[in-house]
């Protein structure tokens, strides 16, 4: 218990003591400001609660996870209890305001606990990672900076804030961003970087501008190539344009649970040499390009949960794009990368140094197609649908701003995808020669399994079952489907026990033009639009 000495101000007011002879001794002493009666200070974590109410609101976001946002700051939301949150910093002030005395592990728990009370009678208020949309529809950007600076993106523009419009929390994966600049050069910088064709740059180019859109799904962006191509490396780049991190090449993650907390730190991340992908992380993958969630256990309880939910912006380098499988195969953008000459290649170091020095305009150029694309994205219309289609009209409106082709290219290379992810599934391609044998073949998924000549070495991914079978096959049908083999099980046998029957059968062959990637129907060219004007320091 510490004590406080009669000479010395408490809580900025003098200590009872002073001017005895003014004071009537026949009535009560009056109960001073910060002291309970008898003129002790209130205990510390009433103190501490106080001293965090003068400074911050309190807020709850739609996951259920209570952030504190200083009222005179940036627009950021700390945790209340994690590392680099409140409690750390009410900690210090603690110290700081009441010398000699520091608030015990205790006081701040039962703090933060009056804390979390106060942020759940607020009505949830969305909480972004690195990126998130204005009320007016804006994409805002965070910089990641100390300061809390903040680049704001409309049809007409894009300009850098001193206070976010919306409400940003940080994690230890994060990395400031460079503040971007007007060069006009700027994609060519970073094209000089990469050893790709026109086709897959401009891809690229669409694929990191549509990073920046929160609300779609974002195709997994998959850097194939030998060894020798520089993969590792270009991902790395990629990844620190959108989302600086630390730590921008991830392993792949050994559960469903180490993945989820990953995910959650980060809005965009690349898995590097992936080799292998077991079905769990497949699923996994694919659930965070479209939007997933996830049931945890709250911090500091036996028995709440929070949801975790978050779409993510991911890319992948590989060798073989056969480790993808079918679900995910549709929901990636192949690049692939050429060989470096030996004559050509850079040292790492000199390639950081580069990047660095070009990372800022790089930035002001895509943040320039960017504005863009938000002025005539409402306006864009495809005649046909394909499977990520919101990525799909952001080609289109890139392509429509800029003269480019990526909407084709895409739709070509997910073509190529289909089929390399094909001819890396054994089962897949059993299923193939039988139909290509049999024309129309129709059983059950125990008659399919049958029908099918099983390796001598059994892979993994072979059905040990009927039932297993039968998922397989559903899982495979939009690739099988891509080579023109469809898959039904909309039927029952006539027999008592009205088994379910899989009919597989060749496709009649389609107009190839009724597929084109140049079907997109867009609205007349519209004027392109420019940035804000500069401030002085930008230029």
């Amino acid at each position: 218990m510490t004590t406080t000495r009669s000479d010395r101000p408490v809580n900025g007011h003098a200590h009872p003591g002073t001017n005895r002879t003014a004071v009537d001794p026949t009535r009560p002493a009056p109960r001073r400001s910060g002291h309970g009666a008898d003129g002790k200070p209130p205990p510390a974590a009433a103190r501490i609660v106080a001293m965090a109410r003068e400074q911050y609101r309190f807020v709850m976001s739609p996951d259920g996870r209570p952030y504190a946002v200083a009222l005179a700051g940036p627009n950021i939301a700390l945790p209340l209890r994690n590392k680099g949150g409140l409690r750390q910093r009410l900690a210090r002030q603690f110290a700081d305001a009441y010398p000699g005395e520091v608030a015990s592990q205790s006081a701040l728990a039962d703090a933060m606990t009056v804390l979390e009370g106060i942020a759940e009678d607020t009505d949830p208020e969305p909480v972004h990672l690195r990126v998130g949309r204005d009320p007016s529809g804006a994409v805002v950007v965070d910089l990641g900076s100390t300061d809390g600076r903040a680049v704001v993106v409309t049809g007409g523009g894009w300009k850098v804030v001193d206070r976010a419009p919306v409400l940003f929390r940080r994690s230890g994966a994060m990395a400031p961003m460079p503040e971007p600049v007007l060069d006009g050069d700027g994609l060519a910088k970073l094209h000089a970087l990469l050893n790709m064709d026109v086709s897959a740059f401009h891809q690229l180019v669409a694929w990191l501008v549509a990073a920046w859109i929160p609300d779609i799904p974002h195709p997994a962006l998959v850097c194939k190539g030998e060894q020798g191509t520089g993969k590792s490396k270009a991902a790395q780049m990629f990844i620190n344009l959108i989302d600086p991190s630390p730590a921008a090449k991830r392993s792949q993650p050994r559960d469903e649970k180490a993945w989820s907390r990953q995910a959650f730190s980060s809005w965009a991340l690349c898995l590097d040499n992936i080799s292998t992908i077991p079905p769990w992380l497949s699923d996994t993958l694919c659930k965070a390009v479209t939007g997933d969630g996830v049931v945890d256990r709250a911090l500091y309880t036996d028995d709440d949960v929070v949801v975790l939910t978050f779409k993510r912006v991911l890319a992948m380098t590989t060798i073989d794009a056969g480790a993808l499988a079918g679900d995910l195969a549709e929901r990636v953008l192949m690049l692939d990368l050429q060989l470096i000459d030996s004559d050509r290649r850079r040292s790492e170091e000199e390639l950081d140094a580069t990047f660095e020095a070009v990372r800022p305009a790089v930035l002001g150029a895509l943040f320039d197609v960017l504005a863009c694309v938000l002025a005539v994205l409402p306006s864009v219309r495809l005649e046909s649908m394909p499977r990520m289609a919101d990525f799909a009209r952001v080609l289109a409106a890139v392509d429509q701003t800029q003269g480019w082709h990526t909407l084709a290219d895409y739709l070509a290379t997910s073509a190529n995808v289909a089929t390399d992810a094909l001819e890396g599934d054994p089962f897949a391609m059993a299923i193939a020669h039988l139909v290509d044998q049999a024309g129309t073949w129709q059983g059950t998924a125990g008659q399919l399994l049958e029908a099918l000549p099983a390796p001598l070495v059994r892979p993994p991914t072979w059905p040990k079952d009927a039932t297993r079978a039968s998922g397989r096959v559903k899982r495979l049908a939009p690739l099988l489907r891509s080579i023109g083999i469809r898959v039904d099980d909309t039927q029952r046998s006539r027999d008592r026990h009205r088994h379910r029957l899989l009919t597989l059968s060749r496709a009649p062959d389609e107009d190839e033009s009724a597929s084109a990637p140049e079907q997109a129907h867009l609205w007349p060219e519209v004027a392109r639009p420019g940035h804000f004007e500069p401030s002085p320091d930008q230029r």
